[in-house]
């Protein structure tokens, strides 16, 4: 029973310090010190789990069950509100949550149709065009989109942009041209995908020792980096591990 009190008390101490050294109000003390293992857990659920990465994973989970129940609310939500008001904003958001739903064709419609007057050279809006054209495989006119857009607002989300511009390139079979820009991207490009475009498209060429030594820096960047980077770049990473194994 001694040894049980000393890991109570020693785990009272961590709580305690720990909301001393965030700022918590000091009444949090008395909690801890006066109910020694549901004050913890108090604190712990009130004041640490809402803003560890742990609740941010359970509020994903929530939301895809809900999604899972009524795939489609927003959908519908976004549709009458385009019914009672047609303005550019309900049409923006229509175009975007076509875009999640990958209604290419509609996103399309949606976004010229908001590409006039005072918005026509709108660079939110142009932007979402091209990535819409590029779902749509409709590479050219994606790849004019993203040029376009490059000119006019040169620091207007660069990378991102150009990584349409490198996409279109790609699915349009210009390879040499969209091969100079993932070689940017691999660079530039915030995250893993600009470097494993890179090496994907190096494959496709048969280049395959080029590709290979991409693949290896894009493990050991990612080895070097905190655990919440590689969940977050988890897709990439395991498809480079891919074509390394294969």
């Amino acid at each position: 029973m001694p040894i049980l009190g000393a890991i109570v008390l020693l785990i009272q101490g961590c709580f305690a310090y720990h909301a001393l050294k965030t700022g918590r109000p000091y009444w949090w003390l008395f909690v801890i010190m006066g109910f020694p293992v549901m004050g913890c857990v108090l604190y712990y659920f009130i004041e640490v789990f809402p803003t560890s990465r742990e609740s941010r994973k359970a509020e994903k989970a929530v939301r895809a069950i809900a999604r899972s129940f009524d795939p489609d609310k927003s959908l519908r939500e976004h549709v009458a509100n385009l019914e009672d008001c047609g303005s550019v904003d309900n049409r923006i958001s229509l175009a975007r949550s076509c875009m999640e739903r990958r209604m290419y064709v509609e996103a399309i419609s949606l976004y010229r149709s908001c590409l006039n007057g005072v918005h026509a050279t709108d660079p939110d809006l142009r932007f979402g065009l091209a990535s819409a054209l590029l779902g749509a495989e409709q590479f050219r006119d994606a790849y004019d989109t993203a040029q376009a857009l490059r000119q006019s607002h040169a620091a207007f989300r660069a990378p991102e942009v150009q990584l349409i511009a490198a996409k279109a390139l790609d699915g349009g079979g210009q390879f040499d041209q969209a091969l100079e820009e993932y070689r940017v991207l691999a660079d530039t490009y915030a995250g893993e995908e600009g470097r494993w475009r890179y090496g994907a498209l190096l494959v496709r060429m048969g280049r395959t020792s080029d590709a290979a030594e991409v693949f290896r820096r894009m493990l050991r960047n990612a080895d070097r980096m905190p655990e919440h980077y590689r969940e977050a770049q988890q897709e990439w990473l395991t498809r480079a591990r891919g074509h390394m194994q294969a």
